[in-house]
């Protein structure tokens, strides 16, 4: 599978900005899929996610409650919403697949990636 994150740009603090996640090729529904971020200077970090029916979404602890996650099989996409947008999320955002929801949140277990996204918070 292959995908394509996109939607990332500068925003103010405060704003919300959607990624979407777009996958080409079949089976889209048979993977898990993962959210991930890494601002200048720091390692990659878990952000969260998605069971592949849907159902399930997991986020990093800091981040739950203004991030969320949504699947739509029907059109191979997850859109990830943040919302109350800080400096702090300044990263570029990469989604990622892999066909089982254990460890989701190592990047390690994660079999694709797509190339990345750009989020720019400014104060």
């Amino acid at each position: 599978v292959q995908l394509q994150a996109s939607g990332g740009g500068l925003v103010q603090t405060g704003r919300s900005l959607q990624l979407s996640c777009v996958a080409s090729g079949d089976a889209f529904g048979t993977y898990v899929i993962g959210w991930f971020r890494q601002a200048p200077g720091k390692a990659r970090e878990f952000v969260g996610g998605v069971s592949k029916r849907g159902d399930v979404t997991q986020f990093v602890d800091h981040l739950r409650g203004r991030f969320t996650m949504t699947r739509d099989n029907e059109k191979n996409t997850v859109s990830l919403q943040m919302d109350t947008l800080t400096p702090e999320d300044t990263a570029i955002y990469y989604c990622a697949a892999k066909p089982h929801w254990g460890a989701v949140g190592s990047e390690r277990t994660y079999r694709y990636w797509g190339q990345g996204t750009l989020v720019t918070v400014s104060s």
